[in-house]
């Protein structure tokens, strides 16, 4: 992630294709807030996006549940599936409550997103936290190296201060990044995806695009599926201009189809048979 500009993410704003795709979010944005079940339901449309992004996330953590069996379930203890589908649960109804914080303090904010993921009643000593040097990372969707402990707490200082001073770029590029850098530097032991995801979700709700969260761009994420995702994720990764771009678009596409998603809730409700 380039430094070298006075806003680096308004720079990122400015790459070919861009701006396409930050109109085409907008345009989908304000349809499905548009609609005439907003104005008495957005409540309902609210919870049905936070469970549908959270199955969403979990798909691309590995656990591909069918969304009514994720609404079905209260016990998401035992396998490795119902935990991570737990996890991505707790994520995305914590999300709402960080928002104040994370413009403040975004470290303390992904240490608790990775507290909350975890569970919080672990004993796990690296919960909470960045990973030291020497530290196993699990998160199998990512294959890409693994930067070291001094690389990662510099590039999370860097993002940090970045979302701390604020920037003139679309909401849409400061949560690919926020995305893509998280993904990238894996700073946790595990659940890094689960928290990646839930951290684009807060800065689309914080920055006034999504404000009641109804547009859930991991539901698109998993619906373009696990190797789009991972083919955008090294477009990012690449640091080059077009790679960096097409992460943003994919991102785009992520929450144009997450409301999309809404949209259809919207029309469930409305012919009463959501």
């Amino acid at each position: 992630m380039s430094t070298t500009a006075s806003d680096p993410l308004a720079a990122l704003g400015a790459l070919p294709g861009v701006a396409d795709a930050v109109d085409s979010v907008r345009k989908s944005v304000d349809r499905v807030y548009g609609h005439r079940v907003m104005r008495r339901r957005s409540n309902e449309v609210t919870a049905e996006a936070a469970l549908r992004g959270a199955r969403g996330s979990a798909a691309l953590s590995g656990a591909d549940w069918n969304l009514e069996e994720v609404r079905r379930r209260t016990d998401f203890s035992g396998e490795d599936e119902a935990r991570t589908i737990g996890a991505a649960l707790r994520l995305t109804a914590e999300a709402g409550q960080l928002l104040s914080i994370w413009r403040q303090s975004p470290l303390r904010v992904l240490a608790r997103l990775h507290l909350v993921a975890a569970g919080g009643a672990t004993r796990d000593d690296a919960v909470g936290r960045p990973r030291l040097e020497g530290e196993p990372v699990d998160e199998p969707l990512i294959e890409a190296p693994v930067p070291d402990a001094d690389e990662v707490a510099g590039r999370l200082e860097g993002l940090s201060q970045l979302i701390i001073a604020g920037s003139e770029a679309p909401a849409l590029v400061t949560a690919s990044i926020v995305h893509g850098e998280l993904l990238a530097l894996r700073p946790f032991g595990s659940h890094n995806g689960l928290v990646a995801r839930t951290a684009e979700r807060i800065v689309l709700i914080g920055s006034g695009l999504d404000p009641k969260s109804i547009c859930p761009a991991e539901v698109g994420h998993a619906e373009q599926g696990r190797a789009a995702y991972v083919a955008g994720f090294e477009g990012y990764l690449s640091g080059k201009p077009e790679g960096m771009a097409a992460w943003i678009a994919h991102c785009g596409r992520s929450v144009e189809l997450g409301t999309r998603e809404s949209t259809a809730v919207c029309e469930a409700l409305q012919r009463g048979a959501a």
